[in-house]
């Protein structure tokens, strides 16, 4: 398993080599990229930009040539998050919109994408908040001519805020024993602990909010907190491998080492 580092910092991919998961809208409009000093996926930002306007304003045409920018000047881009429509019930006030229909503008945003630019290596992702949802999502891929066992990774959304629970656990198995390689967006530490062996690869960026809960810097810098710490963000992933990949499960998650 991969276990993307989340940054709001897009200079670190410059600097470490660990596998980093970085946002779109942290990367759109910067004049000069950093160069990847090791592999990292591309989230979408779209928790964020259907939550400040009820819909997606970055056409996709927009969308597809930022991401073929990021895959040429910043190197070594494993995957890039489509724009897909989460189905928590606050998204679905923001959009005014039925779960069945988030379902809809996921699957057909990731067709179009990946007609549009082929070349770069946009992920399906299952939206829902049921089980019976994501299988819905499923079967909505496949009729559209994607057979998700046969791709690498597959997101599975609307997890991120409920995942310490049973519900999520059974979902995330479940999809898993389906023969699907899972990514799990944001998962938390008790998320891991929960359904790790279920997933293919995770990103968090919980140490950023662990950090600003810490008073000062521990490591040179003159900040008020660690929120912005890339020492302390390291130390974090560190102790959350170290957490979740137990004695009998030594193979986990992927290793890289720090720069």
């Amino acid at each position: 398993m991969i276990f993307y580092l989340g940054t709001h910092m897009p200079h670190w991919l410059g600097i470490l080599d660990v596998p980093l998961f970085v946002s779109h809208r942290r990367l759109a409009g910067r004049r000069t990229l950093p160069v990847a000093r090791g592999p990292w996926a591309l989230d979408s930002g779209g928790f964020s930009e259907l939550s400040m306007f009820g819909q997606w304003r970055t056409s996709p045409t927009q969308y597809v040539a930022a991401v073929q920018r990021y895959a040429d000047e910043i190197g070594q881009l494993a995957w890039a998050a489509p724009q897909d429509h989460m189905c928590e019930p606050i998204m679905l006030a923001k959009t005014g919109k039925t779960v069945g229909e988030h379902q809809r503008l996921t699957v057909e945003n990731y067709v179009r994408l990946r007609s549009m630019a082929p070349q770069l290596p946009f992920v399906p992702v299952l939206q829902g908040w049921r089980l019976d949802d994501y299988r819905r999502c499923a079967d909505a891929y496949a009729r559209a001519g994607i057979d998700l066992t046969a791709e690498p990774t597959v997101g599975i959304g609307s997890v991120c805020r409920r995942q310490a629970t049973g519900e999520i656990d059974a979902i995330v198995s479940t999809l898993a024993a389906d023969g699907l390689r899972l990514h799990g967006f944001g998962v938390k530490t008790k998320g891991l602990a929960a359904y790790a062996p279920s997933l293919t690869s995770a990103d968090s960026m919980a140490w950023s909010v662990d950090g600003r809960r810490t008073a000062g810097c521990a490591h040179g810098r003159p900040a008020l907190n660690e929120a912005n710490c890339r020492s302390f963000a390291l130390a974090w992933r560190e102790r959350v491998l170290a957490t979740v990949a137990a004695p009998s499960q030594p193979a986990l998650f992927t290793m890289a080492v720090a720069a």
